[in-house]
């Protein structure tokens, strides 16, 4: 009788990292929550997290980074940022990766490249640096990035009639700033970033975020 080979067997499918960004009111979690729904029923084995958060350090990292009566200096928020997201994928995305399942992910590096190598001007070479060793290397299987004026998006923030969060605070070039990051990102890489329009119904928005992930799935 043959012996099968120790490791021989079959191989689990490594799962997809889908994240979803853009500006502040873009609709990254309404869409998030939907695309999680929508690749459910396709029945792949899908969770969603949040950044910075989706573990029990990185919400304490959010509590930090968001208080408006704090002052974190530049610096100290990038890498605020980073520590939150190096747990976050130690603890739960790579161990999920590894275990087939896909992961739908509210914000990821590439916030931290336009909001604080763009937006706080640190240099988005910089800042993906710190960010490379923070995720051992980890790369979105592909971006999904919500492209809205960024007054509009402002204005659906404020409709929420939730406090004002230190970001969501800052002044209108600072956006402008992190907006023009963003389109640098998707220019230099538009394979993996892919553009969507949010200014449409969030159906529309789902329908268009399927159509950019067809060849994953």
């Amino acid at each position: 009788m043959l012996i099968p080979a120790v490791g021989s067997g079959p191989t689990m499918t490594r799962g997809r990292l889908i994240t979803i960004e853009g500006l502040d009111g873009a609709g990254k979690t309404t869409l998030a929550s939907a695309l999680s729904t929508a690749l459910s029923e396709r029945g792949i084995d899908v969770r969603m997290l949040r950044e910075p958060g989706g573990v029990p350090a990185g919400e304490r990292v959010r509590e930090l980074v968001k208080d408006p009566q704090l002052r974190i200096a530049p610096r100290a928020e990038a890498l605020l940022y980073a520590a939150a997201r190096a747990q976050l994928v130690d603890e739960a995305i790579e161990p999920m990766l590894e275990q087939g399942v896909w992961v739908v992910l509210d914000r990821f590096v590439d916030s931290s490249l336009a909001y604080q190598g763009g937006g706080r001007q640190l240099g988005v070479e910089d800042v993906a640096a710190i960010n490379d060793f923070a995720t051992g290397g980890l790369r979105p299987d592909r971006t999904l990035l919500l492209i809205l004026d960024p007054a509009v998006g402002r204005g659906r923030s404020r409709s929420r009639g939730e406090p004002v969060d230190r970001l969501e605070a800052e002044d209108d070039e600072f956006f402008a700033r992190s907006g023009s990051a963003y389109a640098q990102l998707l220019a230099q890489d538009s394979e993996r970033i892919r553009q969507i329009d949010a200014s449409g119904s969030p159906e529309q928005v789902l329908d268009a975020a399927l159509s950019e992930l067809a060849d994953l799935l």
